[in-house]
C-alpha cells in the first residue's frame, strides 16, 4: 500500500512534486488538451521522476486545441508580416 494524493492540472499549478504520476488518458467526462498535459507533466523535477499510468491518444499533442485560437494566431502571422514590410519600406 503506497500513500498518494491526486490534484487537477488546475490545482497543481506552480507547485513542483516527486515523484509524479500522471493519467493523461481520456477522461471519463469533458476533455484534455495540450494545455493540461503540459501543466501534468511538468510538474515533475526531472523526466526519471514522471510516470504515465496509461496509454494515451498521441492525437492531443497534434491538433489545435481551438480553432477559435488558431484563426487569432493566422490573423496576427499576416498581421505582423504587413507590419514588417511597412516598417521596412519606410512607411512607418
Amino acid at each position: 500500500l503506497t500513500a498518494a494524493y491526486a490534484f487537477t492540472d488546475y490545482k497543481v499549478q506552480g507547485q513542483t512534486l516527486q515523484p509524479v504520476v500522471v493519467d493523461i488518458g481520456n477522461p471519463p467526462s469533458g476533455g484534455l488538451n495540450a494545455f493540461n498535459v503540459y501543466v501534468a507533466i511538468s510538474r515533475g523535477r526531472s523526466r526519471s521522476m514522471i510516470r504515465l499510468l496509461r496509454n494515451f491518444n498521441s492525437n492531443i499533442f497534434t491538433t489545435h486545441p481551438n480553432v477559435d485560437l488558431a484563426n487569432c494566431d493566422e490573423r496576427l502571422e499576416i498581421l505582423n508580416k504587413e507590419t514588417e514590410i511597412r516598417y521596412n519600406a519606410g512607411k512607418w
